[in-house]
């Protein structure tokens, strides 16, 4: 194994949303299982220090790592595929840099000399991109960049590459540009102009790709690749075609069949050796595509337009209904269209009902009902975060009778706080990187049905929440029928609330989709769907 770090950077260019990510991730995984020791990192071009202020319908969810960050959520696929964690270090944004530059300067690090965007920016980047091989010493480090090619706020992230492209030397950096070959139905062509387009944009910034990944509908031929490798200045082995497919999970066996692993380590001059087997995912992914049985599961939230916004539940359902040999079908309700009227006919035929995470009072009297029908049809039921809050505020209602029970997030002056602030977050003005964050401990109730599905009395979950079960309830809740099955053993905090009559229903105060991942799907969602198709018999 070499002893220095070497650096992979991934770019993207015609479009967004062409799957840099998923390409990093597979990429990761593929050199992982040939030994290798990686990581990757997301470069984030907005101002925003972290995703955490941003709206979900903007940039999709935010995803929380074990050390507390608040990150993009192309570090959720990184997890899930490599099942390592990731860190604070593996997300960095504009904001978070510019923030570093400018605190060094009020502290006159500089010596007062004019702070620019060269060198002083792309310094502290590329101190960034470095600090995560020399801190932890990994073998390769995958860096992707965020945004296209020939945006704005790219244009410091590309220079700062540039840079560490010559600092590093030939053998030890590679580029991968990633790229779109459309399809024209009305000629009934493919065409690579765009990818020359894009290629040329990068080389006029001093950056000539050493390997190209081509998204396309379609098969490429050897004319295409002979032709984008000769006009892009590019080996036609190092053209790697990376053609839609129907699960995410195939990409890691396309890009092996590619051969992009090896076309990469050539490149940074590293011992190929065996072929990986890669037999675990194969299997995991025979049985994703050929389930035995099917479910249908309502997830009801208030940003279902955008399904990324759910994006780790949404893969939390893959892995755990590959694990029960099932597929689920996970249908979205949005919760401000569940009304009294509506109940009957928006959750009638699903086995089982989640209701997801959220802030603010918009959409909550839907979520609340959502939990009345599953307490009250026996419909298998899991509450995360804010669904477990709105679990706690239906039962305080309808069987505690406590009508005008709620959180103080959605009535400050509610006569039954059941919900209530943090005493840890009354104090706090600013928004961004202040919630109880990142992973604590919780101990499950032997005999629950969390305690059944983990097989341990202590577990570790990641949390991202300002409000809490209001402990001056609990005896009134337990007596009447709600347990408290999960307690942080340090603050006494309600993590985890159950039914015992109900033949499971289960709210969690932590995040359990941040923690699923191909080889190790998270247990309560593997339950929850055992649960539902039971119900579905």
């Amino acid at each position: 194994m070499p002893h220095n770090t070497k650096y992979v950077f991934v770019t993207g260019g015609v479009t967004s949303s062409l799957g840099k990510g998923i390409i990093s991730a597979s990429l990761a995984k593929l050199l992982q299982s040939r030994g290798y020791s990686v990581t990757i990192q997301k470069l984030d071009p907005y101002i925003n220090v972290d995703p955490g202020t941003l709206n979900p319908y903007e940039h999709g969810e935010c995803y929380v790592t074990e050390d507390g960050a608040e990150t993009d959520l192309d570090l959720g696929h990184y997890e899930r595929f490599i099942n390592l964690h990731t860190t604070q270090a593996n997300n960095v944004t504009t904001g978070r840099i510019y923030q570093s530059v400018i605190n060094k300067e009020r502290k006159g690090e500089y010596l007062g000399k004019t702070v620019q965007v060269i060198p002083h920016i792309t310094d502290e980047i590329k101190r960034r991109i470095k600090l995560l091989g020399t801190k932890h010493k990994f073998d390769v480090v995958i860096t992707e960049i965020g945004g296209t090619v020939g945006d704005i706020e790219s244009l410091p992230y590309i220079e700062a590459v540039r840079q560490l492209r010559w600092e590093l030397g030939s053998t030890n950096s590679v580029f991968i540009h990633l790229t779109l070959v459309p399809y024209l139905s009305a000629s009934k062509e493919l065409k690579t102009k765009p990818t020359q387009h894009s290629v040329k944009v990068m080389l006029e910034n001093g950056i000539q790709p050493d390997v190209l990944v081509l998204r396309t509908e379609h098969k490429l031929n050897d004319d295409i690749r002979r032709k984008v490798g000769l006009f892009c200045n590019v080996d036609m082995d190092a053209v790697i075609e990376s053609i839609d497919v129907s699960t995410i999970y195939e990409v890691p066996l396309l890009m092996q069949s590619e051969k992009l692993d090896v076309t990469v380590l050539r490149k940074l001059n590293l011992p190929i050796g065996d072929e990986p087997a890669l037999k675990s995912w194969k299997q995991f992914v025979t049985k994703l595509k050929n389930p035995k049985k099917t479910v249908n599961i309502g997830l009801i939230g208030k940003y279902v337009e955008l399904p990324d916004a759910y994006k780790s539940i949404v893969e939390s359902f893959v892995h755990a209904g590959a694990a029960n040999d099932c597929k689920v079908n996970l249908i979205s309700v949005h919760s401000e269209t569940v009304t009294e009227s509506t109940l009957a006919e928006k959750l009638g035929g699903f086995s089982g009902i989640i209701v997801a995470p959220g802030f603010g009072h918009r959409g909550i009297e839907g979520k609340i009902l959502a939990v009345k029908y599953a307490r009250e049809n026996k419909v298998p039921f899991l509450g995360i975060c804010l669904g477990m809050q709105c679990a706690v505020i239906e039962f305080a209602r309808n069987v505690l009778g406590l009508a005008e029970a709620n959180s103080t997030e959605m009535s400050r002056t509610t006569q039954h706080p059941v919900i209530d602030l943090m005493e840890a977050q009354k104090g706090v003005t600013d928004k961004g990187g202040t919630m109880r964050l990142g992973a604590y401990p919780c101990t499950l109730k032997a005999g629950s049905n969390a305690h059944a599905a983990y097989k341990q009395a202590e577990v570790h979950e990641r949390h991202r929440h300002r409000y809490e079960f209001n402990n001056a309830y609990l005896t009134q809740f337990e007596e009447a029928g709600m347990v408290a099955t999960g307690i942080n053993p340090d603050t006494n905090l309600v993590e985890v609330v159950e039914i015992p009559t109900h033949p499971w229903f289960v709210g969690v105060q932590f995040h359990p989709e941040y923690k699923s991942t191909v080889v190790n799907p998270h247990p309560i969602f593997v339950d929850f769907v055992k649960a539902s198709i039971l119900f579905n018999k």
